[in-house]
């Protein structure tokens, strides 16, 4: 079923980013007089297709990894002479340019809209107090402490821990300060946290870094600052467990509440897992209540024995192979951020211009090795976190559509020829030259960016399956 859903997922994401992309070369191409001979969703054998007035066939192929835009074109089949002038080919350099470029543009647009959707609708944001900060790390040698609430980081205001991340990212491999402004924490669920900034006091904290988490996976940002989100306790009440874990085979069960390890008092979740990943394949006592006898208080020992795995870092630990039962934060954690439907189009561009700054700044970083190609990700991935990004909810869906999609855009611009940022460069060249690069280097050019996005796909499918082994 989590197949499936996630297949469906990446079907719906990859038709809408894939059919914005493509309508923006069509809208362009046919403003420009070019004949569109055909508006594919998909590649390979078409499996619906109709015609509109104007002879263009629209399609849905059997392989919905992209689609095209396929035009009138003298390089590609013999064509009437009543029908030349509506030839791509024997459109201006500038029109040419449009057309190419048109693509690229439709994903940025279509970023500020679902994110203007987005802001409009109002989402949910967990408020980003530092519950602790680790001794002599990078944050405590800088002066901050537990208590405060994080309200901007380089000067980008974070309405909430998702935006703190965000932020951070940008910072991966860089050497220099990350500037964190920072306030007592006070509870709010305003609407806005830019209404808040005037009225308190709040201190600027300066974060020394060196090639900070330079060749490793950014799954850590907080965590390596020496930051920990305030949690509220978690009671210890298991959720899923998963089918031929220990946990299972020890005898634990959805809903168990465990109250001591060892005969060591369970306060909390945190506690829970910190002797499990603390016990790798050593037996621990488990006494617990199960929810069918909490009036009655009768408690249970097992006998479970948490596995031996390891992280990407290589440190050992111990897993059960249990998840805590749906936990919600309370209310006083969380801020709610909405804006009108004038004020969301500001936030949209300034979003979106921010992810893209965020996306070239990691494709530079990439290219001077400053970040592990293992952070790529292929449609597996895409697959899951779209499915995941669907269960979450319309907010979670729209920012994920919204920074695929920008994404996308940035990927297409990129001066590889096969995609659309090789063929302006071809025109760019075109119309400095006055006239075209011979066949000869098209083609030439045309071999080596097929193989490196072959080498790229191959990266990227080689990272999901590492990540789901």
């Amino acid at each position: 079923m989590d197949v499936l859903q996630s297949v469906l997922s990446l079907l719906l994401t990859l038709g809408i980013l894939v059919t914005i992309h493509e309508y923006g070369h069509f809208w362009v191409a046919r403003r420009c007089g070019v004949k569109v001979l055909r508006f594919s969703v998909g590649f390979g054998k078409p499996l619906f297709s109709w015609f509109d007035k104007s002879g263009t066939e629209f399609v849905i192929a059997a392989i919905p990894l992209g689609g095209y835009v396929k035009m009138l074109d003298e390089r590609e089949a013999p064509v009437e002479d009543s029908l030349k002038p509506y030839a791509f080919n024997r459109k201006k350099v500038s029109q040419r340019i449009a057309i190419v470029a048109a693509g690229p543009i439709a994903n940025f647009i279509f970023a500020i809209f679902a994110y203007w959707l987005m802001f409009l609708s109002g989402f949910n944001a967990l408020i980003p107090n530092i519950g602790s900060v680790d001794t002599d790390s990078i944050a405590a040698n800088a002066g901050l402490n537990s208590g405060y609430e994080i309200i901007a980081v380089d000067g980008h205001e974070t309405s909430g821990w998702r935006a703190v991340s965000m932020a951070l990212i940008n910072r991966i491999g860089d050497t220099g300060a990350i500037e964190i402004k920072a306030r007592p924490s006070v509870s709010t669920s305003e609407s806005s946290i830019s209404a808040t900034l005037s009225t308190q006091n709040h201190e600027i904290f300066s974060l020394s870094i060196d090639e900070w988490l330079t060749n490793s996976k950014p799954s850590h940002l907080l965590s390596d600052l020496g930051i920990h989100p305030y949690r509220p306790i978690v009671p210890a009440i298991m959720g899923v467990v998963q089918s031929d874990s220990p946990a299972e085979q020890g005898g634990l069960q959805s809903g168990d509440h465990v109250i001591r390890v060892n005969d060591i008092k369970i306060e909390g979740w945190h506690d829970f897992v910190k002797i499990v990943q603390a016990s790798a394949e050593k037996e621990i006592q488990v006494d617990l209540i199960r929810k069918d006898d909490v009036q009655k208080n009768n408690q249970i020992r097992l006998n479970l024995k948490p596995s031996l795995q390891q992280d990407e870092s290589g440190r050992s630990y111990g897993l059960l192979g249990v998840r805590a039962q749906s936990f919600k934060y309370p209310d006083e954690m969380i801020r709610k951020v909405s804006y009108g439907p004038f004020s969301s189009i500001g936030y949209a561009a300034s979003q979106t211009w921010a992810d893209t700054k965020m996306s070239l700044n990691a494709v530079k970083k990439m290219v001077q090795g400053l970040i592990s190609l293992e952070n790529l990700s292929g449609p597996i991935t895409i697959a899951q976190v779209a499915s995941d990004s669907i269960s979450s909810g319309v907010e979670e869906f729209l920012r994920f559509l919204a920074l695929l999609s920008i994404s996308l855009g940035i990927l297409n611009l990129l001066p590889i020829p096969v995609l659309d940022g090789g063929h302006l460069l071809y025109y760019l060249v075109e119309g400095i030259r006055g006239k075209p690069l011979s066949d000869k280097w098209q083609e030439f050019g045309l071999k080596i960016g097929i193989s490196f996005i072959l080498i790229l796909m191959t990266v990227a499918f080689y990272n999901d399956v590492m990540r789901l082994l």
